[in-house]
């Protein structure tokens, strides 16, 4: 939301708790609501949640209901954010991911992410799936490679949620990946 601010862009953050967005801007407006409801416009999505260890559906049903409000709304573009390891990039979170956190402590979140890509791809909206490597907290640096074959089978790669964001708005206005999945990593 920073980077988008900075950018002049209006912004419209859809949260559960306003209180807990710690951003005051001008060009900044702040709706509450859940992304289960169905009434909302969007288009940058980058869903998250915490419920590791039981089955669920917030990303897919949340994303069906933000392609539907996007059909509603006539918005023809869609950027969201899943995860390195998911369809065509399984295994390219480096081996501790592929074999230990991915399977015993994600895979809810990521069966969750598969679907989530699935809707996107058949429900026939301009779309890029941005596909971050494990996302780090730290000051965006700028300068990350992108592309549709990276991450690494055996070390796990990284990069920060400011540099992801940036590439994200990047997307859209440019075609470049537009209808593929694409790997942003350092």
């Amino acid at each position: 939301m920073r980077q988008a601010l900075e950018l002049g862009h209006q912004v419209t953050a859809f949260v559960r708790t306003p209180a807990r967005l710690k951003i005051e801007h001008p060009n900044l407006r702040i709706v509450q609501g859940n992304v289960l409801d169905y009434e909302q416009n969007v288009v940058v999505c980058a869903l998250g949640h915490k419920r590791w260890f039981y089955p669920n559906k917030i990303l897919s049903e949340g994303t069906r209901n933000i392609l539907r409000a996007m059909k509603t709304c006539d918005v023809p573009r869609l950027v969201c954010e899943s995860s390195l390891g998911i369809g065509n990039s399984v295994g390219r979170l480096g081996l501790l991911y592929t074999f230990f956190v991915i399977p015993l402590i994600l895979p809810f979140i990521f069966w969750d992410k598969a679907r989530q890509e699935k809707l996107i791809v058949e429900r026939g909206v301009d779309w890029v799936i941005v596909r971050p490597a494990v996302l780090t907290n730290g000051a965006a640096r700028g300068s990350y490679r992108h592309g549709p074959n990276l991450g690494n089978f055996l070390r796990t790669n990284r990069i920060s949620r400011a540099d992801v964001a940036d590439f994200m708005l990047k997307q859209l206005t440019d075609d470049t990946y537009l209808g593929t999945a694409v790997a942003v990593c350092w």
